[in-house]
């Protein structure tokens, strides 16, 4: 048999102390803080402001703070998740009635065989985005 030895760690910092990572407040508040300022600096500066918007949602995306955000605002208490799912479904809506238009186009062109295709995807993104939803929340 082996010798236990007495010596030996029963918790690592690591288990103790775990490092933030980047869904944690201690590495998201300030990137809200750095994007709210460059925004702001950009502005005061005289740039123009659409490349100050998209320098910001490229930024928010590739950080992943809005999402952080979004999660923040659904911790509150009853109001919350309706925030959420007020803006959550429109973008479902908008997705389904920009394939709609497409499709009447199309289908008017001559395109019914792609508007299948099209429409196929539309539905494959739309699974795509639940699953994602459903996988974002058990995880």
């Amino acid at each position: 048999m082996q010798q236990q030895n007495h010596e030996q760690e029963v918790f690592h910092v690591a288990d103790i102390a775990p490092r933030p990572t980047a869904r944690s407040w201690k590495i998201m508040l300030p990137a809200w803080a750095l994007l709210i300022g460059l925004g702001w600096l950009g502005l005061h500066y005289g740039l123009d402001a659409k490349l100050v918007a998209g320098g910001m949602v490229l930024f928010g995306l590739v950080s992943s703070a809005f999402a952080w955000l979004l999660g923040v605002i659904g911790l509150v208490p009853i109001a919350g998740p309706l925030i959420l799912k007020i803006l959550a479904i429109p973008f479902i809506w908008l997705l389904n009635a920009i394939g709609y238009l497409v499709s009447f186009i199309a289908i008017r062109r001559g395109y019914s065989k792609d508007v299948l295709t099209y429409r196929g995807l539309t539905i494959a993104l739309l699974v795509g985005i639940v699953i994602g939803y459903i996988l974002g929340k058990l995880i």
